[in-house]
């Protein structure tokens, strides 16, 4: 008698535990379908991503070359401000020794600063 009541709650322990797994593989396999949603969603935003990032890039280097073209029509307009400063110079250097105004290195190396004589044009 002891052994029969023994064999019913053995088999009415693995009756439960089975079902006790059966519930819980069945949360883990919900769980498992949702995760292979979530991971097909972000498949599809790292898709879209990645498409973006592609256009994106692709705009840059448009603008990137762009700029580089306009910087290579522009640098003759540079070369000719720096060629007109430079005779500019070239011409104020030539009426500062004609109105007998010392150069900024003559300056220096006379000394103590000596009356400057002013031109005033109208």
């Amino acid at each position: 008698m002891v052994i029969q009541i023994s064999i019913a709650v053995t088999a009415i322990a693995f009756a439960g535990l089975a079902v006790y797994l059966i519930l819980t593989l069945r949360k883990g396999m919900t769980t498992l379908g949702e995760t292979n949603k979530t991971l097909a969603e972000v498949r599809n935003a790292v898709h879209g991503l990645t498409q973006e990032a592609s256009q994106l890039i692709r705009n840059a280097n448009q603008v990137t070359r762009d700029v580089k073209g306009k910087m290579r029509t522009i640098d003759p307009l540079f070369e000719s401000a720096h060629d007109v400063g430079e005779v500019i110079q070239t011409v104020t250097d030539s009426v500062k020794k004609a109105a007998g105004i010392p150069s900024v290195p003559e300056r220096i190396a006379s000394g103590p600063e000596t009356p400057q004589l002013r031109v005033k044009v109208k």
